[in-house]
C-alpha cells in the first residue's frame, strides 16, 4: 500500500548521552583529575578505574549513535544495538496513545522523550529519546496513525461516561 507520507528519520541528540550518563562522565573526570593530582600507592588503580569508566562511556556513545527511529507511512521502525543490531516494528494503525515528557535535564538542554503506546504485543511502548524540543514528531505520527486507521477501517470504541 502506497501512502502519501515521506519517511522521517529521527536520531537521538548527543546531549541525551550527557543526560543519561552524567554521573559516569563526572566520575571519569574526577578519577582522571585524581590520577594526575595524587601520587599515592594506589595510583595505578585510579588510572584503571578511569579507563574502565571511559570504556563504558565509549560503549554508550556507540550505542546511542546506533539508535534510529524511522517513521514511514505505515510503521515506526526502531533500529538499535551495538554487538547485535535489532530492528523492531510498530504498525501505526495499532498506536493508541502518545506522551511527551521532559526531565529537568532535558528541559535545560532543549530535548524531550516521546512515548508511543500501542496494542502491539512485542512493542507495547516505544520511547523515542533525545528529540529536539521544537520538533513536532507527535503531530506527524498522529496524522499517519489516523490515515492508517481510516485506510484499514479501524474505529476506536471507548467506554467513557
Amino acid at each position: 500500500m502506497q501512502t502519501p507520507f515521506d519517511k522521517i528519520s529521527i536520531k537521538p541528540c548527543f546531549r541525551q548521552l550527557i543526560i543519561n550518563q552524567l554521573l559516569w562522565v563526572i566520575l571519569c573526570i574526577a578519577l582522571t583529575i585524581a590520577y594526575f593530582m595524587t601520587s599515592f600507592i594506589f595510583h595505578g588503580i585510579l588510572l584503571f578505574l578511569a579507563m574502565v569508566v571511559a570504556a563504558y562511556l565509549f560503549y554508550q556513545i556507540i550505542s546511542l549513535s546506533r539508535i534510529e527511529y524511522i517513521v514511514t507511512g505505515e510503521q515506526i521502525i526502531y533500529l538499535h544495538g551495538v554487538v547485535v543490531h535489532q530492528t523492531d516494528y510498530m504498525e501505526l494503525y495499532r498506536v493508541v496513545d502518545y506522551q511527551q515528557h521532559r526531565s529537568l535535564l532535558q528541559q535545560l538542554t532543549g530535548l524531550k522523550t516521546i512515548t508511543i503506546m500501542s496494542g502491539d504485543r512485542n512493542l507495547p511502548n516505544l520511547d523515542i529519546i533525545g528529540v529536539e524540543e521544537e520538533e513536532e514528531v507527535v503531530q506527524e505520527i498522529r496524522l499517519r496513525v489516523e490515515y492508517n486507521k481510516q485506510m484499514k477501517h479501524i474505529h476506536e470504541i471507548t467506554n467513557r461516561m
